[in-house]
């Protein structure tokens, strides 16, 4: 993969991770996408391996330089490969003497978010604007009726701090239904 001139002009065609060899990949710092170099940093062959290697912290000790870039990408990504070898006296005590930008911290440390997955009783992932069955009788607290198992609840909304929960309405009220208590309906 070639790297733009801009990239290459940026660290003076060298590794912006180990400074030591000549970048030869232009590495996109996820979830940003391609579409600018503020979101890419120039790596070498030998960083682009260690990235996916499993116990490479001996290569990475080239991070003690590079978390002081002044590019946020390099920071990002730096910042990211440490917190995959944080358990590691070198790679914990460079993370706590940093005082990164929030949201860089926050960029570096999408890539180890795993997203809500509401699943049914049954498994099913369940999606907003499914529709769903109830399994069982519910008695809906703060009303006066219960909703009978075999009700349909259409268009059903994901409760996005709680994967256990969604909401939907029954009787034109909108409540929130335990996944454990639904079918979703195919």
């Amino acid at each position: 993969m070639s790297i733009s001139a801009k990239l290459k002009l940026r660290n003076q065609d060298l590794c912006e991770l180990c400074n030591a060899e000549t970048a030869t990949v232009e590495y996109t710092v996820s979830p940003k996408n391609d579409d600018s170099i503020e979101n890419q940093v120039a790596i070498c062959e030998t960083c682009l391996k260690a990235m996916d290697a499993e116990d490479a912290d001996f290569h990475w000790r080239c991070l003690e330089g590079s978390i002081w870039n002044p590019e946020p990408s390099v920071q990002a990504l730096s910042y990211r490969i440490l917190n995959k070898y944080k358990e590691k006296d070198w790679a914990n005590n460079l993370i706590n003497s940093v005082d990164l930008d929030e949201n860089i911290q926050q960029w570096a440390l999408s890539a180890f978010e795993v997203p809500d997955v509401h699943k049914d009783a049954f498994g099913n992932i369940l999606e907003s604007g499914d529709n769903v069955v109830l399994t069982q009788l519910l008695n809906v607290k703060g009303t006066s009726f219960s909703a009978s198992k075999g009700t349909v609840v259409k268009k059903i909304k994901l409760v996005h701090d709680n994967t256990e929960q969604i909401e939907g309405k029954i009787n034109d009220q909108t409540i929130v239904i335990l996944t454990k208590f639904v079918k979703k309906s195919l």
